[in-house]
């Protein structure tokens, strides 16, 4: 893929687009290169507005049980055949069966074109999933208070949100027990004086919205 080069000369500007050079006076120059920037083709990442819109599209098909699905996130579709079209992957989970759902989405055609569901994969959590798994910790009675106490501590403030919090999460999926078909977490939280809580034997269940400890 051939990108536009800008040339700059005391005053002028030129624009090369493929095989074509544009003259332009210097304060025309950025706009007209910005331009050429801002119309992306297929290999191009997808843009922040590709990627809300695509979005938008995927999770606007219903038949979702019970309305508990969350869009994970969504990547640039790389299939070969698809030609000069912009095509994006949104990955959605279905708590409520505990099913991936991947939609593939045509931009200029703004519709779901392919849909494929699958049970026992699980992608890297979402930070909206770390966020919903730091607020399940924190409404347990015992634990959200021991997260209150530390976090004081360290912060010298009370916690406002889980947003106050260095989350990171990881997927659980042992051989049985319910994480074994659920989609469950393992939230390492950092505090603001940069000491790491202890959470080894804490899983967060986001399909049955519970926390667990676990036996060692």
């Amino acid at each position: 893929m051939r990108r536009g080069l800008v040339l700059a000369a005391a005053g002028v500007g030129a624009v090369f687009v493929s095989g074509s050079l544009l003259l332009a006076t210097s304060g025309e120059a950025p706009q007209a290169a910005q331009a050429v920037r801002e119309t992306p083709v297929q290999g191009d990442p997808l843009t922040p507005e590709e990627i809300a819109r695509a979005g938008e599209i995927a999770t606007a098909v219903n038949h979702l049980k019970g309305g508990r699905a969350e869009l994970l996130y969504v990547e640039r579709d790389d299939d070969k055949d698809a030609e000069q079209a912009r095509q994006a992957e949104a990955y959605i989970y279905d708590y409520a069966s505990d099913t991936l759902i991947v939609r593939t989405v045509d931009l200029g055609r703004s519709k779901v074109i392919e849909e494929t569901k699958g049970r026992g994969v699980q992608p890297p959590p979402s930070r909206r999933e770390e966020l919903r798994a730091a607020e399940l910790l924190l409404a347990d009675p015992k634990l959200g208070r021991g997260v209150r106490q530390s976090f004081r501590k360290a912060a010298g403030r009370e916690l406002a949100s889980p947003s106050d919090l260095a989350l990171r999460g990881l997927i659980y999926s042992p051989e049985r027990g319910s994480c074994a078909e659920h989609r469950c977490l393992r939230l390492f939280v950092r505090l603001p004086n940069g000491t790491f809580l202890d959470t080894s034997r804490i899983v967060i269940d986001l399909s049955a919205q519970r926390v667990h400890i676990l036996e060692w």
